[in-house]
């Protein structure tokens, strides 16, 4: 019994030393994230180019740079200061999606019409930005780069990862906020 108790001190006394610390074997300070940042970026310089080429070569219409980072031109146009969409606003509106080489992806037909409440639903983020763009009635070609379009995910069905989309949006009809919050019982 006592040859037991010293063997079970002995060993409660081994084990009760300082912790040690165990260090990774490998440390990576964030080689990912600035390897794809840049590839981010080599990406978006490649489709910033090859979109001043298509514009160079369309000399029908007047393109506009938007502040997301797309670019557009007008197929109808409204009177210039117009209400264009604001947060919470209910609109309805039809668009296509298409690549850069006019290979047509999916078809208004087949996105059929939307009723989008502004900033407060799904579109992929170009579109969400390019809405708040356009007056009631005005119809517009847009120039997504695949940042703004679906990413480096696609929709996982017809477009694919890093695919550039163009879309013709048109603006049906805005519903104010504060006109439905009046509708509202």
């Amino acid at each position: 019994m006592k040859t037991r108790l010293l063997a079970l001190l002995a060993v409660l006394t081994v084990s009760c030393g300082e912790p040690e610390v165990r260090w990774p074997v490998t440390r990576k300070a964030g080689s990912f994230l600035k390897l794809s940042a840049e590839r981010n970026k080599r990406l978006l310089d490649q489709e910033q180019a090859w979109l001043d080429e298509l514009v160079a070569r369309d000399s029908l219409h007047t393109y506009i740079n938007s502040e997301s980072g797309s670019r557009y031109y007008y197929l109808q146009k409204g009177d210039t200061g117009g209400y264009t969409p604001r947060p919470d606003d209910l609109v309805t509106l039809t668009y296509d999606i298409r690549t850069w080489e006019n290979d047509t992806l999916y078809t208004r037909d087949e996105i059929g019409l939307v009723r989008y409440k502004v900033d407060k639903q799904e579109l992929f983020p170009g579109l969400r930005n390019s809405v708040k763009l356009l007056q009631e009635g005005e119809s517009a070609v847009f120039f997504f780069p695949s940042s703004l379009a679906f990413g480096y995910h696609g929709d996982q069905e017809r477009i694919g990862p890093n695919v550039p989309v163009q879309s013709t949006l048109t603006l049906l009809q805005i519903e104010k906020e504060s006109d439905t919050l009046s509708l509202k019982p």
